[in-house]
């Protein structure tokens, strides 16, 4: 069992080309005895946005705070608190926050090894 804490976390600038003022912290994973998947937080800084990429992984989505939206296979699709939603694997796609607002996500990842 692992319990945490948000508030204790760290978010770190993601670092891959294309992205742009978003930050993520990794709440659980293999390291805190997650066995298949890892759950990671992404805050999106108003008019910052994640890399458009793809990969065979699936994502699982939730939106925590603000709003934004996610292009997927070049539409874009509105996310707004409460916001849940499936990116499924080798769809191209990217997170947006909205000009004016913080977005804050989990996302959901099966293990990558």
């Amino acid at each position: 069992m692992f319990i945490g804490r948000i508030a204790d976390e760290t978010l770190l600038p993601v670092e891959y080309e294309g992205s742009k003022d978003a930050h993520i912290a990794v709440l659980l994973d293999e390291k805190k005895r997650a066995p298949r998947f890892a759950m990671r937080l992404f805050s999106v800084k108003p008019g910052g946005h994640t890399p458009r990429h793809s990969h065979w992984w699936e994502h699982e989505i939730f939106v925590l705070e603000g709003s934004g939206e996610l292009w997927i296979n070049g539409e874009w699709y509105p996310l707004a608190k409460g916001s849940y939603g499936l990116v499924e694997p080798d769809e191209e796609h990217q997170f947006a926050a909205s000009p004016d607002e913080e977005m804050r996500f989990l996302c959901l990842v099966p293990h990558q090894t």
